[in-house]
């Protein structure tokens, strides 16, 4: 039988030592009665007020008239009073004074930062956008992405069939091929021949890949099976470029 332990409640943060105490007062009987006092002979001075004007406003309209703009003037005053102490009360940080208040900064909220693999890995549609070269970078990237070791592009005019040599997450030698080519041009069996005869024998592939951003043909796809090389088409370029399909030596 497992007994649940309850965790302890984390205690409330506690203010710094060097802010000032923002306690309220303690309840003053005294205090209140002198307040209501004050409220009281104001409102009986008003009234009084008001009282006399109407008194003297059928004998003195002028007198009756400065009465009520005084009483305007009042009442104007104490909104205004009532609103610039609204104001200052809401101030940076609400129910601080003015002092405290001004020694803080409102933080500002942390731009959102992207996925760093989803900005670096190559969108699909830039692949035919790319030279050769650029092509085989490309497809080193994603071996790094994917967790390759020692990945080195090798291809130039002497790479003896081999673009890129890395070591897969597993231990073996990956020797890829890359081919950009267009829809409506097809790896054929020739470029399988060239890149079958090296990629054993010269670079000592555990796994061979011919890699392109097109298809194959049937004979082509004969002589890989019978050679042990994977093709790699555009459809599963795309799908591991996205991460929705696996890598080749998956």
């Amino acid at each position: 039988m497992v007994t649940p332990i309850r965790r302890p409640r984390p205690r409330p943060r506690t203010r710094p030592s060097s802010r000032p105490s923002t306690r309220r007062p303690a309840f003053s009987l005294r205090q209140l009665t002198v307040c209501f006092g004050l409220i009281a002979i104001g409102i009986l001075g008003i009234g009084l007020m008001v009282r006399t004007g109407l008194d003297s406003a059928a004998g003195h309209p002028v007198a009756s008239l400065l009465v009520g703009l005084a009483i305007a003037v009042l009442i104007v005053g104490v909104l205004r009073a009532r609103t610039r102490g609204r104001a200052r009360r809401t101030g940076p940080v609400s129910g601080l004074p003015e002092e405290e208040a001004a020694g803080f900064v409102v933080a500002e909220p942390e731009p959102v930062v992207e996925d760093a693999a989803a900005e670096e890995s190559v969108r699909v549609e830039d692949y035919a956008a790319l030279d050769a070269e650029e092509f085989e970078a490309a497809v080193a990237a994603l071996c790094e992405r994917d967790g390759c070791r020692d990945v080195s592009v090798v291809g130039g005019a002497n790479d003896l069939g081999a673009d890129i040599v890395a070591t897969a997450p597993d231990g073996r030698t990956v020797v890829i091929q890359c081919k950009r080519y267009a829809d409506t041009h097809k790896v054929g069996s020739q470029d399988l021949q060239r890149f079958g005869g090296t990629c054993f024998a010269v670079h000592g592939a555990d796994l061979a890949v011919l890699v392109t951003t097109s298809s194959f043909t049937d004979p082509a796809i004969e002589y890989a099976e019978q050679c042990g090389i994977l093709c790699f088409d555009g459809t599963e370029l795309t799908a591991w470029t996205t991460g929705t399909g696996p890598a080749p030596w998956d």
